[in-house]
């Protein structure tokens, strides 16, 4: 009798342990180390990615301590976004667990600064998708959105006119999936061409990566269609798959 009465006791905790599991919200990692140059919309960033947590069901980390790569720690999240992050930010060891939790299908999201960041470590330019080259000074432009059957885009308008610090890109991988362009002929120190990505995504060496260059200025992050972009961003590298573009 006892041991039926084990049984069921250690049956019971088995099927807790699975309720709990399945209850428990996908994580996310804001990270926003930086080396270089520093945005002063990283606070904003950081309140309006937990806000978006808050709001959509999963839970969100912020850090700026690189001590958190390591491949125990990283495999609990569902996605790791690099929000406006500049320079040598991750040691060998660091950049050896971000690819492991790659290769094993975990999910990047880059805001902004994301290209600017590594430059000496090829693996990460393949996963951000380009590396910054300059910038003229923040105006307005107008921003061409190309695929709108991604959640990071469906809510736009063809064409979408907003004030931000437009990059310049140089190492631009080749078939990116890309979402937004921006026309050049709208604005002052474009260096692109017709050709002139502003956000992408793609499935890279068994995980995801998503993109935008948008997110320099404060007001960005109190924006409605900015935050459902990065949202929609989100949800891609966090696992859900939609259908690719490619440019």
């Amino acid at each position: 009798m006892r041991k039926i009465t084990l049984l069921l006791l250690a049956l019971v905790a088995m099927v807790s342990v699975a309720n709990a599991k399945k209850k428990a919200k996908p994580r996310v990692l804001v990270f926003s180390k930086t080396a270089g140059f520093r945005h002063d919309a990283i606070p904003q960033g950081k309140l309006a990615l937990l806000k978006l947590g808050e709001e959509n069901g999963f839970a969100v980390d912020t850090t700026e301590d690189a001590g958190k790569f390591t491949p125990d720690n990283l495999k609990q999240y569902a996605a790791i976004v690099f929000l406006n992050t500049t320079g040598d930010i991750l040691n060998d060891g660091q950049q050896a667990a971000l690819e492991q939790y790659i290769r094993k299908g975990g999910g990047y999201a880059g805001i902004h600064a994301a290209t600017d960041t590594e430059y000496e470590w090829p693996w990460y330019n393949q996963l951000v998708g380009a590396y910054f080259l300059s910038h003229p000074a923040q105006q307005t432009a107008t921003l061409k959105v190309v695929n709108h059957e991604h959640p990071a885009t469906k809510h736009l308008p063809n064409d979408w006119v907003r004030k931000d610090e437009w990059y310049n890109f140089k190492s631009i991988v080749p078939g990116l999936s890309v979402l937004i362009k921006i026309d050049e002929s709208t604005y002052e120190g474009g260096k692109n061409g017709d050709d002139h990505p502003m956000s992408w995504y793609r499935d890279f060496d068994g995980g995801r990566s998503f993109y935008t260059e948008l997110g320099h200025t404060k007001a960005s992050y109190t924006e409605p269609a900015f935050l459902q972009h990065v949202l929609g961003g989100l949800e891609y590298a966090m696992g859900k798959q939609f259908p690719k573009k490619k440019r």
